[in-house]
């Protein structure tokens, strides 16, 4: 057996410049090359529409497609066609997310900051909106639930649907079952970054949509950047990480099973552990070649390790979790004494799990959390997709006649000292048409 390949491994205060930046900037690595890939593919979908993605389909995914979208009742056949124990585990995922997200639905908001004048904020859901769900190395029905769930909760009534055509031109039988089992409205067999261009421009098959999200590989989500200003993006969602926090009491073997759940999803997923016992990070390095020799994704696993992996070992608890937090990972597991304490010092996190029962692999599946998350360390900026991800605020303000009175002068100072004369005689109108109003109420002078 080869001596396994890890990128990083030693003391935090003795990595060189170039660990620490493979570390922390995790973006891809193709910078402008990627960019201008991605750019024309873009190109090529928002000009020739569906020929673009008929032609992209025989290129890039191998087959050849007689239509870009699979009809409904293809979904009720693929419920039926599964084992009914999945079935059973898809339905189960999917009321555990829309019980969740209900509950993070926003109540409309009322506010009286001065008498006579009132202010509020409601919100509506979006009309229409793209889940972008990956494929090719795997089938992903859950990342099909993550999507749709929580638009349908939030009230979306067209939910369109996209993930990679299989060698038979349609999406494996688990993401057909769980469209159906998510709500979805639509789904096409249109995969990478031409699915999220037909999806933020349409297409004569595809329809517009407000909002594109949901995870994906290094061209997805370059191509999510780049549609960025014509349609609603969730966070950057690309190659699986975890950053496992160990304690010295930490079971080593659960250490090497979270590192190894991540990494079999792509060679480049980022997977890591800092610990401040310098003997449990020699165990995990131990165990952690056995897990991989046996893994059955072991090409995948060994790459990404090679790649991303790291074994660093921290001066104290401390130091690990500054350390965290400066990793802002998409997946945090904190096997500490106290993780619930731990969590204070490292808000960066795309989601965090509590203690050694708490496998990364429950949120990715069946809590009923979201697994669509930022990565890349954009976790210090971006939050994970819940409800909020389909929903528009719009704000409201009320004033009645008395407020307006009162507040008219000093509107009409501020709007003069900008130079908005307009804008003074807008609200000091509002005094002279009270006046009126009182005059002609009667109360003037008798004839």
């Amino acid at each position: 057996m080869s001596p396994l390949k890890i990128a990083v491994e030693g003391r935090l205060e003795e990595l060189t410049d170039e660990e620490w930046k493979l570390l922390i900037e995790r973006a891809p690595t193709e910078g402008a090359a990627l960019e201008e890939e991605v750019r024309k593919l873009v190109a090529r979908v928002r000009s020739e529409g569906d020929a673009a993605l008929f032609q992209m389909a025989k290129e890039l995914d191998g087959v050849e497609l007689d239509q870009l979208e699979i009809p409904a009742v293809r979904w009720t056949e693929a419920l039926r066609a599964i084992d009914p124990l999945l079935r059973k585990a898809l339905e189960r995922a999917a009321r555990n997310l829309e019980g969740f997200h209900r509950v993070q639905l926003p109540a409309p908001v009322s506010f009286t900051p001065e008498p006579g004048v009132r202010l509020g904020r409601k919100s509506t859901p979006l009309s229409a909106v793209g889940v972008y769900a990956p494929g090719g190395r795997a089938a992903y029905p859950s990342s099909v639930l993550m999507g749709v769930v929580p638009a349908r909760t939030a009230g979306v009534k067209e939910i369109v649907v996209c993930s990679p055509p299989g060698p038979g031109g349609e999406p494996p039988l688990e993401v057909l079952a769980a469209c159906a089992v998510g709500g979805a409205t639509r789904l096409f067999a249109v995969g990478g970054a031409g699915a999220v261009a037909a999806l933020a421009w349409g297409t004569a098959s595809i329809p517009r949509v407000q909002a594109v999200v949901g995870p994906g590989n290094r061209w997805v989500t370059e191509a999510k950047r780049q549609v960025a200003g014509d349609v609603r993006i969730d966070a950057p969602a690309g190659p699986s990480e975890v950053l496992v926090v160990a304690a010295p009491s930490a079971a080593p073997r659960r250490i090497a099973a979270e590192l190894v759940a991540q990494a079999e999803h792509d060679p480049d997923a980022s997977v890591a552990v800092v610990a401040w016992a310098p003997e449990l990070l020699e165990r995990v390095r131990d165990v952690l070649a056995t897990e991989v020799a046996a893994a059955p994704r072991r090409e995948v696993v060994e790459a990404a390790l090679e790649k991303r992996g790291a074994l660093v070992l921290a001066r104290d608890r401390s130091a690990a979790l500054e350390f965290a937090r400066r990793y802002a990972p998409e997946h945090l597991a904190l096997f500490t004494s106290a993780p619930r304490a731990d969590l204070e010092e490292v808000p960066t996190a795309g989601t965090a799990f509590l203690g050694e029962a708490s496998s990364v692999a429950f949120g990715d599946y069946l809590t009923g959390a979201n697994h669509v998350l930022p990565t890349a360390g954009t976790a210090h900026a971006f939050s994970g997709l819940s409800v909020l991800d389909f929903i528009r605020f719009y704000t409201y303000q009320e004033l009645d006649p008395a407020g307006a009175a009162a507040m008219l002068q000093d509107v009409a100072l501020l709007a003069e000292a900008e130079g908005l004369p307009g804008h003074a005689r807008a609200a000091r109108l509002r005094g002279l048409e009270s006046s009126d109003t009182s005059s002609a109420s009667g109360k003037g002078t008798p004839t």
